[in-house]
């Protein structure tokens, strides 16, 4: 599967109907976003199962700044509606392979267990 372009009027659906999403931010005048999209492009066609984002912020800087992206590219990785990654900085190839690879073994029973019971105690508790 090739990279889709993602903006404030599919973003929402592309997470919420896919299981995997890796979601790139990037802008065109960025060298090293540049750098880093042949890397993301790769790993697209090696994971065809997951869906491959690309946010331009220039062209969505709402979505951008919901996100609060101050440095690109930052990359975020949802998985079940589930933000599980979000850091700036162009990954070499083998870590954004490695990243891929523990985004599919976490126990996401375990994640929504964790986040309900969060949601549970309330703001204020535990603190």
């Amino acid at each position: 599967m090739t990279t889709q372009d993602l903006t404030k009027d599919n973003f929402n659906d592309t997470i919420v109907g896919n299981d995997i999403v890796l979601v790139d931010f990037w802008a065109s005048w960025c060298g090293p976003c540049r750098t880093f999209a042949p890397t993301f492009t790769a790993a697209s066609e090696s994971h065809p199962d997951i869906v491959f984002g690309k946010v331009d912020t220039e062209a969505e800087q709402a979505l951008a700044g919901a996100f609060n992206i101050m440095s690109i590219p930052t990359l975020m990785v949802f998985r079940e509606q589930v933000q599980l990654y979000g850091e700036p900085g162009a990954l070499p190839e083998q870590m954004l392979e490695q990243l891929i690879g523990r985004v599919r073994e976490i126990d996401m029973v375990e994640v929504h267990a964790t986040l309900a019971a969060q949601a549970a105690e309330g703001p204020d508790e535990g603190r």
